[in-house]
């Protein structure tokens, strides 16, 4: 099984940005499965549906991709992806997909020694992918959570992500580890975060 070890010790040597695909490919198979479900319930324990939860995802890496391409110093480019209202529960998985292929093939593109704003700090193209993958991961969970589903994401795609944005991160088991960081639950020997924050700035 693999494991997160000490920060900054990278378990899993693929890029990041070639996770996208698989992510992307595992948020499809559990949430098409589940596309006949009512996605008006909270996601887990946010305050948005499942659905304005999927659109959320879809938007925000459409955001990492504009970034990364565009490339600004201090602030998020004036515009957004937006979801129907009528957005069925197999069209918004698409979006999440297709968004993510879209910073995917933008992280892919970009070249070495990129960097663009983001709130939590400066990031290159690997700091955004690895945002990405987030994103789709936890709020797959919180939706399938919404939906009473039993999934977990993960670990060979949840650990490198931690390791990338959460240096300081305790080890474990990746899932745990990775839902734990991002507040969504408790540890066997640390109590569930009320707040958090990743770090996509580069470390050498």
């Amino acid at each position: 099984m693999t494991t997160v070890t000490t920060p900054g010790a990278l378990t899993d040597p693929r890029p990041i940005t070639d996770l996208l695909t698989p992510v992307a490919a595992e948020c499809r198979r559990v949430l098409e499965a589940a596309a006949d479900h009512d996605w008006s319930p909270r996601a887990g324990d946010l305050d948005w549906s499942c659905s304005h939860t999927a659109g959320h995802v879809a938007d925000v890496l459409f955001s990492y991709a504009v970034q990364v391409v565009a490339r600004p110093v201090d602030s998020y480019l004036p515009m957004e992806v937006t979801v129907e209202p009528s957005a069925t529960p197999d069209g918004l998985v698409r979006s999440v997909v297709t968004c993510t292929e879209l910073l995917r093939l933008a992280c892919g593109a970009a070249p070495v020694g990129v960097r663009a704003w983001h709130p939590a700090g400066m990031a290159d193209a690997e700091g955004f992918a690895a945002m990405g993958v987030v994103e789709v991961l936890v709020h797959t969970h919180d939706i399938t959570s919404g939906l009473g589903l039993d999934w977990a994401p993960p670990p060979d795609l949840s650990a490198p992500v931690v390791t990338r944005l959460f240096p300081d991160a305790p080890a474990g088991d990746p899932a745990q580890v990775l839902l734990w960081c991002c507040g969504r639950a408790a540890l066997p020997d640390r109590p569930r975060l009320e707040t958090w924050r990743w770090d996509p700035t580069v470390r050498r």
